[in-house]
């Protein structure tokens, strides 16, 4: 099978690449492949990388399995086919969660922790030192948003970050949009994961509304504001700190931060 990539989606990872400098000389990243249109488009466009880029890199994709009988037997073919490494981690997350989720509560904060801490465990075991994740630039505008409206804060997604482990996290498709990657597996015929791997249709639980929200918000602002992803993927690297309400104590702290960061 012949996979075909955008040179607007190689663009954009090779420009966000030496952005951020998300992939260097060295490094072993384990990516997080949930068999979904944004992991397979990054498991292909990092391939393509690995063979154009100046330095040598290592990746393995990694799918975590929740252990609700899910079969990515087609997902591992695909991997195989296409020359990729890939492992599949077996857990009891579906299980547990039948614990820890009370009736009518929200679950994806539940499943997501979940997800990423057996992603870093695996990274860790692999000597792996980066993990990369799928999130797009739409991603980044609902996180924004979802912040801003339900919890009143302004936060997004980064495009690189340290956590707490020493696991480098880091986001090759932050500035791209998620009609790309839709666009990528359609155009090659490669048959994504959907909603029918999502844990929620096996619970009795109220579905997620605040990211369709969003979706919903950012489609109709961008019917009349055209420029608004653009505008948006701006100002998240042009932000004017001292023109917002931070109290004395707040200023300084904020000072601390930039000092050991530099």
């Amino acid at each position: 099978m012949s996979i075909k990539l955008s040179k607007k989606i190689m663009s954009k990872l090779g420009k966000t690449n030496a952005e951020f400098k998300l992939i260097e000389e060295g490094d072993k990243i384990l990516i997080g492949l949930s068999g979904g249109k944004d992991s397979l488009t990054m498991i292909h466009s990092m391939k393509e990388q690995q063979r154009r880029a100046p330095f040598a890199f290592e990746f393995i994709a990694v799918t975590i399995s929740y252990g609700m009988g899910e079969d990515y037997s087609a997902l591992a073919l695909h991997c195989a086919e296409n020359g990729i490494k890939h492992i599949i981690k077996d857990t009891k997350t579906y299980e547990l969660a039948k614990e820890k989720i009370r009736k009518n509560s929200s679950f994806c904060s539940f499943f997501s922790r979940m997800r990423r801490g057996y992603l870093y465990s695996v990274a860790l075991e692999l000597g792996c030192n980066k993990v990369a994740l799928g999130h797009h630039l739409d991603d980044a505008a609902e996180s924004f948003f979802m912040n801003f409206i339900y919890n009143g804060q302004m936060r997004s997604l980064a495009p690189k970050y340290t956590a707490a482990n020493g696991l480098v996290v880091i986001r090759p498709l932050i500035q791209m949009r998620e009609r790309q990657l839709r666009a990528f597996v359609v155009d090659n015929g490669i048959a994504a994961i959907g909603d029918e791997a999502c844990p929620a249709m096996r619970f009795d639980v109220k579905m997620p509304h605040a990211r369709a929200n969003m979706k919903i918000m950012l489609n109709k602002m961008e019917l009349d504001f055209p420029q608004l992803f653009t505008s948006l993927n701006a100002a998240f690297k042009n932000i004017s700190i001292d023109s917002f309400f931070l109290s004395e104590k707040e200023e300084i702290s904020l000072e601390e931060n930039q000092d050991t960061s530099s």
